[in-house]
């Protein structure tokens, strides 16, 4: 168990903020003058949680805080042995949230023990415009409709994720080697795949207090860097942006994502057993 003195969590919290805030200061500047931004929205759109939750800084399950009596009716938050303290508890979690947490601890565990699949090539997002002229980004394909079909019909579509396959067209979803669903998807994620790879974000956000900030924000810049090369092999024209393409249709493209593609499933993989290891006491995901 790990107590931190009033000036250890505040200088923590403070720089916490302060670290939330750069990595937001784009997004809530672009808010302002109600501009968007299709690669470096979306972890604020797709997943719905704003500047203002990544801001709030937690010290994890267990951990102590001295004279904190402003936490008293935070969350998840019980008192400590000593007045003034309170700690983030993972049992009051439980209790709240079972499924929640069965589904999270599920989702960690599963996701990490699988072996990486990397031959998809991000082929979900060309997918996801297959022969249809409504396109989930109002921005114009790199190839063109004709031209972004055919790459879909040269390739091998092997998602593996459930809420990116929900997004493909009619006529693509039959060319999936797998009929994805819901009920499937814990036996199906793999940390390869890099939607996967961006919703750890997405966990540790539900997690709220048994996640430390700092490692919360971790979990934001790997989602982050994902998003990136998500889009750079997406069928878009991003230039507008300054977004080089990863042209995933050429052999070089694809050496290029895979490569990339491995070190985010290694950095995804370290993030989840950090999580369980704060969460829970048990890095094992195995």
């Amino acid at each position: 168990m790990t107590t931190l003195t009033r000036t250890e969590w505040t200088a923590r919290a403070q720089a916490h903020a302060e670290r939330a805030d750069a990595l937001t200061a784009a997004h809530r500047a672009r808010q302002r003058r109600g501009e968007k931004h299709p690669v470096e929205d979306f972890l604020f759109t797709y997943y719905s949680y704003k500047p203002a939750q990544l801001r709030k800084w937690h010290p994890g399950a267990g951990v102590t805080l001295q004279d904190a009596g402003e936490r008293a009716d935070w969350r998840w938050y019980s008192p400590g042995a000593e007045p003034g303290e309170y700690a983030p508890d993972a049992e009051a979690f439980h209790a709240e949230k079972p499924q929640l947490a069965s589904v999270v601890d599920r989702m960690l565990r599963l996701t990490a023990a699988r072996p990486a699949q990397f031959g998809c090539f991000g082929l979900h997002e060309w997918a996801m415009v297959y022969r249809t002229d409504e396109h989930r980004h109002a921005v114009p394909l790199r190839l063109g409709g004709a031209g972004t079909d055919a790459v879909v019909e040269a390739g091998d579509l092997r998602c593996t994720h459930f809420d990116a396959f929900r997004f493909f067209t009619d006529d693509a979803v039959p060319r999936n080697r797998l009929p994805l669903s819901r009920e499937s998807q814990p036996e199906l994620e793999q940390p390869g795949c890099l939607h996967a790879g961006m919703d750890v974000y997405k966990w540790a956000v539900k997690l709220g207090p048994l996640v430390p900030g700092e490692l919360l924000l971790d979990a934001f810049e790997l989602a982050s860097d994902i998003r990136l090369l998500d889009m750079q092999a997406a069928p878009y024209d991003l230039s507008e942006w300054g977004v080089l393409p990863v042209r995933i249709e050429t052999a070089e493209g694809k050496a290029e994502y895979v490569r990339r593609q491995r070190v985010f499933a290694e950095r995804g993989n370290a993030l989840r057993a950090r999580i369980l290891l704060a969460w829970q006491g048990d890095p094992q995901t195995g």
